[in-house]
């Protein structure tokens, strides 16, 4: 016979208040950015959007004209 798994699923429902109470417990152990952090996050993000979108621009900008070149 195959062993069974150690994780069961539980035998109750948590009631809204216990998750509640979890989750709060939860949010406390998170490692919040300090604002330094967040803003070199956000400019490094805008930095990458912006050089992806340049990305998929240009190919989009060299597929159309080799489709109108190819079709024209």
């Amino acid at each position: 016979m195959a062993e069974r798994d150690t994780v069961s699923a539980p035998s109750r429902r948590t009631s809204p208040a216990t998750f509640y109470r979890q989750v709060v417990a939860e949010l406390r152990k998170v490692v919040w950015p300090t604002r330094q952090q967040l803003i070199t996050y956000f400019w490094v993000v805008l930095v990458f959007v912006i050089v992806v979108m340049t990305i998929v621009s240009l190919l989009d900008l060299g597929f159309g004209k080799a489709m109108f070149a190819l079709f024209a």
